[in-house]
């Protein structure tokens, strides 16, 4: 797979160009979709506190958690920046069995073929903007590129079934995972095919691994298309 054709696909989403008798006082912001490390735990945790602690008590991810998928798994993360700043993210991680367990919630299983969606998560000054839907869209096409994975997996509470089910996800029934008094109903969504991929010339820079699965992976990111879980609460 070329590198240089899978470019468009993570390609920041610029302002428009105009010419400068023409351009205008505010301008839209450039937008990236890339991989997430573990220089970025610490914003992902700032949303993600501020998210779900409000309301459930609780992250799904704690900040070495955080830090733990992003060092094992940082291909399988995806966030939005706007002008540098994170405003939106996925984690997730490699699972290997039909059903989600405890052991689910904080391990990887390289040989998996399932990816677990841990946590969906927006910036509150960015929600109901359709951010969510967007990027969710973003990460099932990129993992469509990815040879060894067959669907995606996530638990969520009731009320978010419909939510998840607008991208594509189907309901499993009941989670055999409860947290406190939290029950879950666990959805999948299957993987199938390849993204189109188109050719491009233009360089973006990836963050650098040191193996060649990492870096085929980063250059298969790039797949995502072209637009703009624990995942539970707030994800809009």
């Amino acid at each position: 797979m070329s590198l240089v054709g899978a470019l468009p696909f993570l390609k920041p989403r610029l302002s428009p160009s105009v010419s400068p008798g023409r351009q205008r006082r505010h301008t839209l912001p450039a937008s990236e979709f890339r991989p997430l490390n573990t220089q970025d735990a610490i914003s992902v945790f700032e949303i993600e506190k501020e998210a779900f602690i409000s309301v459930s008590g609780d992250c799904p991810l704690h900040l070495d958690e955080v830090r733990h998928f992003l060092m094992l798994c940082p291909e399988l993360s995806m966030g939005w920046f706007e002008e540098g700043r994170l405003v939106a993210f996925i984690i997730g991680s490699q699972w290997d069995q039909d059903r989600l367990t405890l052991d689910a919630l904080t391990l990887h299983k390289p040989k998996g073929s399932t990816v677990h969606i841990h946590v969906l998560a927006v910036h509150r000054t960015f929600r109901q903007q359709g951010k969510g839907p967007i990027l969710m869209w973003r990460y099932l096409q990129y993992l469509r590129c990815l040879p060894y994975v067959r669907r995606a997996v996530l638990m969520c509470e009731d009320f978010l079934v419909p939510f998840y089910q607008k991208s594509g996800f189907k309901v499993q029934g009941r989670c055999s995972i409860t947290v406190a008094s939290l029950t879950f109903t666990e959805m999948q969504y299957p993987v199938r095919g390849h993204a189109l991929m188109r050719r491009n010339s233009e360089a973006i820079g990836f963050p650098q691994t040191n193996t060649q699965h990492h870096m085929h992976t980063l250059a298969v990111f790039t797949h995502a298309a072209k637009f703009g879980s624990f995942a539970k609460l707030l994800v809009q």
